[in-house]
């Protein structure tokens, strides 16, 4: 019988190692927690969001949004823990983190075709792994030095890196009420989100310090690349003092209750957890130094006292060329046996992950049965995103999954209408594939 190994039990991994114990193929989880973390990772539990506890928009005029339609027709099993631990975010999707990573755990566990063993693979040619007729690597942007090294071995090729950011998290109880106010961008009425807002002279002060503040200097054989999708916030203060007013801490849509008009920008926390005890500063991903953060953060009105739960931090993201060094199954094109899944290949995001993990998980059951699973038509967010990791580009960058990874739109359309034309097409597309090819 087929004996898959799955390496790493995060976002992927945990997508993968269900999909193929639905299909009833024996399947061991390998994670290296507890006995070893990696610099972003706290809990011991599986499928550990380290960054924000936001899954993005729900709205179908999004691919994200389409995405998680998609995985929940596939039966994933991290939508379901994710609307189990679901806390209030407007129109996104986060979610208590310590409640969803339980909920994942405790569904792999009791799974009688899974077994978790909890060591850390440094090798892709450590003996245990002999037995498996296949390894999917699922060991996300922080795989151990070992491992990664191992992999390189078999790709021929130096790795590729980017720096991603971690935001602070903050204690509700000492955030200054009398300043600080509930309310959502574009529905005030909401209570989602805690708003902290700045004068003009508070948030010139702020750009001035936040700008100036000592950071993390990256190790001299790094070199510093961002994702410009998750850059730190002192980088966006450094492409322009305005930059920040007109992003994260836009003002539109929040009025102050105190003055009854619209702040010159706005800080906004979201919750972490459902008690609403913890929360978040949304789009305050830093590379800060501890004190640095405690110093310049408190500046913010309403956080001049607040007591930080978790330190904003910096790790590297590390992933392969994926249009090199992966076949059309996210296999190595040097070793067939060995596929990729998850962030190393590439896709960006929490759910672009977990629905890479699924994939694979989804066509290597498929496979072992005799059949071939094509792939999610490119009109598909599943598939738009897979098609990034198949096209060869000069600088291969990882990438969240958009509406402009699609084929273009056959039609002529108004600008305010045709993202709904893109999550439709998708979405029509998508239900023809599953009834196909999975029903």
């Amino acid at each position: 019988m087929d004996k898959i190994a799955v390496i790493g039990g995060g976002l992927a991994g945990c997508e993968c190692a269900m999909q193929l114990a639905k299909a009833e193929v024996p399947v061991v989880l390998f994670e290296m927690k507890p006995e070893k973390y990696s610099e972003a990772h706290h809990l011991s539990g599986l499928a550990e969001l380290v960054c924000s506890n936001s899954l993005r928009s729900g709205e179908l005029n999004t691919a994200i949004g389409v995405l998680k339609k998609e995985m929940e027709a596939l039966d994933s099993v991290l939508m379901k823990a994710a609307m189990q631990a679901r806390v209030p975010a407007g129109s996104a999707l986060a979610v208590d983190r310590e409640v969803f990573s339980g909920l994942v755990t405790e569904e792999i566990e009791k799974n009688e075709f899974i077994t978790v063993v909890r060591r850390e693979i440094t090798s892709l040619d450590d003996p245990e792994l002999e037995d498996f007729s296949k390894i999917v690597v699922c060991a996300g942007p922080l795989a151990s030095e070992g491992l990664t090294e191992s992999l390189i071995s078999r790709i021929g090729e130096q790795r590729l890196y980017f720096y991603d950011a971690i935001a602070p998290i903050v204690s509700r109880d000492s955030v200054n009420m009398d300043v600080a106010f509930y309310g959502s961008r574009y529905k005030p009425e909401d209570d989602d989100y805690l708003n902290c807002p700045m004068t003009e002279e508070q948030y010139n002060c702020f750009i001035k310090e936040l700008k100036e503040g000592e950071r993390v200097v990256p190790r001299e054989f790094e070199k510093e690349i961002h994702f410009e999708g998750c850059l730190p916030i002192e980088e966006m203060a450094d492409r322009g003092d305005m930059t920040l007013a007109f992003g994260p801490l836009k003002p539109v849509g929040l009025i102050d209750p105190r003055t009854e008009e619209q702040a010159y920008a706005v800080v906004q926390l979201r919750a972490e957890n459902k008690e609403k005890t913890a929360f978040n500063l949304v789009g305050f991903q830093t590379k800060l130094k501890y004190p640095e953060q405690k110093r310049i953060f408190r500046m913010i009105p309403g956080l001049e006292d607040v007591e930080f739960l978790r330190m904003g931090s910096i790790h590297r993201n590390t992933y392969v060329n994926a249009p090199e060094v992966l076949d059309k199954k996210l296999a190595l094109k040097a070793d067939p046996r060995i596929h990729l899944a998850g962030q190393i290949t590439g896709v960006e995001g929490y759910l672009e992950s977990a629905a890479c993990g699924l994939w694979v998980g989804l066509m290597l059951a498929e496979q072992i049965k005799g059949k071939e699973l094509p792939a999610p038509p490119p009109e598909t967010s599943m598939g738009a995103l897979l098609g990034h990791l198949r096209e060869k580009k000069k600088n291969f960058q990882p990438s969240n999954v958009q509406f402009g990874l699609m084929p273009a739109l056959k039609k002529r359309a108004p600008k305010r209408v045709r993202k709904e034309l893109y999550g439709k097409r998708a979405m029509e597309i998508f239900e023809a594939w599953y009834q196909e090819n999975i029903k």
